[in-house]
C-alpha cells in the first residue's frame, strides 16, 4: 500500500523483503561518479535520519556483492526511454539504473518515497516508470505583489523535483532588480542577480532547469507608469479589455516604437547571463490595449494580428541572438490560426487556459498542424479564489495532459497566479501543482490519484491524511455558493469590491445557499484538529489553512450584508477585518518578503471605511 507521488508507470510486487543492514555501500555506477553524488547523499541521509543506517559512498564496482546496498548504475545503451528508470527491490538489496542521470535522479525519488513510508524492512518489488511530456515545469507568479523569500522557492523547488517535475520558471514583470532601472522595482524587495545564480545551482543540482521568465509585451503598467518609460507606452488613456471592463493605460509597450526594442535589449542583456538555460519565457499574452491607441491606425491597416506577430518576430531576433530559444504566451496568435505557419520555427507556444473545458484539444491540433512545438498550461486554479477551486483545478490539469498527449506537446507547463493581490496562501497551491506532477508524468496510472491521501504525505507529511483533506475540501467550498464564475469564485469578489458592487449578486444567492458554505467551511477545517504534521513549519500551515478559511467567512458575510440576508453588522464585520489583517500581514512575511505586502493589504483596508458606515 505505498503511497507514491506521482504513481509509477509500472509498479509490479514480488515475494519477500529486504532488511536494511546497518552498513552497506551505495554504489556510484558511472563513468563520471561526481554525477551521481548529490542524489546519492540525498539517500544516504534519508537513511541515516529516518532508519539510523550509516552506509557509505562508493565508486568501485570491485567489491563483493553482499557489500552493496543500493546500485546506482548508469547505462546509456539500456533501453528505457529519457528520463526513465529501472528500480528493483530484492531481498539481496536496491539495484537503480537508468540510461541518463536524469532518470537515476527520478529513482532516487522514488527510493526517497519508499524509504519514508516503510521502515526498516521493504517490501520487494520492481518499478519501471518514464514520463510522458519530457519537459514537466511550474511557474509562479512572483509579480502580483508576493515575491517569496530564496528559502521558500528552495523548499518549493526541492518539493516539485522529488515529484518529478523538472522545469522551473518566476514570473517577472518587475520584480528582478535591473540595475538601470531602479526606480521600478525600488519598493518591492525583487529577486537580485545573486539570488537567480544560486537558485539556478539550487535547481541544477536537482535536474530542474530554471527558466528566466521576463513578460515583455503587455501586464507592464509597473514600468509604464514611471515617467522615463512612459513615452514607450501604448496609451495613457482608457481602453477596452476583453474581460467587459474598462481600464486605464498605461498597460502594453507600443509595438512599433523603437524604444521598446530598445528597453527589451537592456533587460536581456542584464538578465539572461544569471541562467544556465538556453531558452527564455518573453510572456507576450493579454497586450489589450494594441490598437487603441499610438498603434491605432496600423492596427486598421494591417490587422491585430499582423501587428502582434511583427513584434513577435523582433523579439525572437533578440532571443534568438543571445544564444536562446524563445517561449512565449500562445492566446495571441491562436487567434490568428492563418499567421500560425510564419512563427519562428523554433519558437515554443506556451498553450494557456484555466477552466476545466479549455480547448486544449483544438489549439493543440493548430500547432501540431503548422509543426511548431508547444506546451499545455494549466493552472493551479489558487488565485482569485483565496482557497482554490479543486474540481476545476483537476479538470482543467487532467485535461490539458491527455490533449497534450493527444497532440505531441513538448511540454506540460503548472501556472500559478497571484492576480488582484495574490491571497491565496501558499499551500494552498500544493493540490495543483502535486495533480499535475502525477498527470503529467503518467497520465493513465495517476488517473484515479487519491489526491487527498498524497497531499498529506507528499506535500504536508501529515501520517492523519487529514491536511491534504482539509486542502481538498477547503479547495470545493467555491460550489457551495451556487454561483460558479470564470477563473474565480464570488467569495474572492465579495472581498475585492464594494459593497454596491457586491449587491449584484442579489437575485443568484440565497440564505440557504450562504449558510451551506459557511458549514462547508467549518467541515473542512475541523480536520485540522487531527492533523500531526511533522514539518518543522507545521503551525505555519496550519495558520495558513486558518487564514484562508478566516477569509472566506468574512466573504459570507459580505455577501450577507450586501444582499441584505441577516448575519453579522457591519461593526461587526469591522472587528473581524482588523483581526483579519492582522493575521494576514503575519503569515504573509512568514514566507515572503515585504514588498509588495502594503499593496495586496490595502485591498482588504480598503473595506474598512464601508464598515464605519
Amino acid at each position: 500500500m505505498l503511497n507514491l507521488l506521482p504513481i509509477p508507470r509500472h509498479l509490479t510486487p514480488a515475494a519477500g523483503r529486504y532488511a536494511l543492514p546497518a552498513q552497506a555501500l551505495i554504489l556510484l555506477d558511472a563513468p563520471d561518479p561526481q554525477r551521481l553524488r548529490f542524489m546519492a547523499v540525498r539517500f544516504q541521509k534519508a537513511l541515516r535520519e529516518q532508519h539510523q543506517r550509516h552506509w557509505e559512498l562508493g565508486a568501485s564496482p570491485a567489491v563483493p556483492p553482499e557489500q552493496i546496498g543500493l546500485a546506482l548504475r548508469l547505462r546509456p545503451e539500456l533501453a528505457l526511454p529519457a528520463q526513465g528508470y529501472r528500480l528493483a527491490v530484492e531481498p539481496g538489496g536496491l539495484s537503480l539504473e537508468a540510461a541518463d542521470a536524469a532518470g537515476l535522479f527520478h529513482g532516487v525519488s522514488t527510493l526517497l518515497q519508499i524509504s519514508a513510508q516503510s521502515g526498516a524492512e521493504w517490501p520487494c518489488l520492481l518499478i519501471e516508470d518514464w514520463p510522458d511530456f519530457a519537459v514537466r515545469g511550474v511557474m509562479l507568479d512572483i509579480s502580483r505583489d508576493k515575491v517569496p523569500t530564496l528559502e521558500t522557492v528552495y523548499a518549493l523547488v526541492d518539493q516539485l523535483a522529488g515529484w518529478k517535475i523538472n522545469q522551473f520558471q518566476l514570473y517577472t514583470e518587475h520584480t528582478f532588480a535591473y540595475r538601470r532601472h531602479p526606480e521600478v522595482w525600488a519598493a518591492a524587495s525583487p529577486f537580485m542577480g545573486d539570488d537567480i545564480l544560486a537558485l539556478d545551482a539550487f535547481c541544477r543540482e536537482r535536474h530542474v532547469e530554471l527558466v528566466p521568465n521576463q513578460n515583455s509585451f503587455g501586464h507592464l503598467h509597473r514600468w509604464l507608469t514611471h515617467p522615463r518609460y512612459q513615452p514607450l507606452a501604448e496609451t495613457l488613456d482608457e481602453f477596452d479589455t476583453p474581460w467587459g471592463m474598462k481600464l486605464h493605460g498605461p498597460y502594453s509597450l507600443c509595438p512599433l516604437d523603437p524604444g521598446s526594442l530598445a528597453l527589451l535589449r537592456g533587460w536581456y542583456d542584464e538578465l539572461l547571463p544569471h541562467f544556465t538555460s538556453r531558452q527564455f519565457n518573453v510572456g507576450l499574452d493579454e497586450p489589450v490595449d494594441v490598437g487603441q491607441g499610438r498603434s491605432r491606425e496600423a492596427v486598421a491597416a494591417r490587422g491585430i494580428g499582423r501587428v502582434y506577430l511583427d513584434f513577435l518576430k523582433q523579439v525572437h531576433a533578440e532571443v534568438a541572438a543571445r544564444g536562446r530559444r524563445m517561449q512565449f504566451w500562445g492566446d495571441i496568435i491562436i487567434q490568428h490560426p492563418a499567421l500560425i505557419p510564419e512563427l519562428p520555427p523554433d519558437a515554443i507556444a506556451l498553450e494557456w487556459g484555466y477552466e476545466a473545458g479549455h480547448p486544449f484539444d483544438a489549439h493543440g491540433a493548430q500547432f501540431r498542424a503548422a509543426g511548431l512545438t508547444f506546451y499545455v498550461c494549466p493552472g493551479t486554479s489558487s488565485w482569485n479564489s483565496i482557497a482554490g477551486r479543486t474540481a476545476n483545478a483537476l479538470g482543467n490539469l487532467r485535461h490539458a495532459a491527455e490533449n497534450g498527449r493527444k497532440h505531441g506537446a513538448l511540454g506540460y507547463l503548472i501556472t500559478d497566479w497571484g492576480d488582484n493581490g495574490h491571497w491565496q496562501p501558499r499551500p494552498v497551491s500544493d493540490l495543483g501543482f502535486a495533480a499535475g506532477a502525477a498527470y503529467s508524468w503518467a497520465g493513465d496510472a495517476n488517473r484515479e490519484l487519491d489526491l487527498a491521501r498524497a497531499l498529506s504525505q507528499h506535500a504536508y507529511d501529515d501520517p492523519s491524511d487529514s491536511l491534504g483533506r482539509v486542502a481538498y475540501d477547503l479547495g470545493n467550498v467555491y460550489q457551495a455558493v451556487g454561483l460558479l464564475v470564470h477563473n474565480s469564485s464570488p467569495l474572492f469578489w465579495a472581498l475585492q469590491w464594494p459593497l454596491e458592487q457586491v449587491r449584484g449578486y442579489r437575485e443568484a444567492l440565497s440564505p440557504e445557499a450562504l449558510t451551506r458554505t459557511l458549514h462547508a467551511i467549518e467541515a473542512a477545517t475541523a480536520l485540522l484538529a487531527r492533523e500531526r504534521s511533522r514539518r518543522p513549519d507545521a503551525g505555519l500551515l496550519r495558520g495558513e489553512f486558518e487564514l484562508a478559511a478566516h477569509l472566506l467567512r468574512h466573504a459570507v458575510g459580505r455577501l450577507r450584508l450586501a444582499c441584505d440576508l441577516g448575519g453579522a453588522t457591519r461593526s461587526e464585520l469591522g472587528r473581524d477585518l482588523r483581526a483579519l489583517l492582522d493575521e494576514y500581514r503575519a503569515l504573509w512575511l512568514a514566507r515572503n518578503r515585504p514588498g509588495g505586502l502594503a499593496d495586496s493589504a490595502a485591498r482588504l483596508e480598503k473595506l474598512s471605511s464601508e464598515y464605519a458606515a
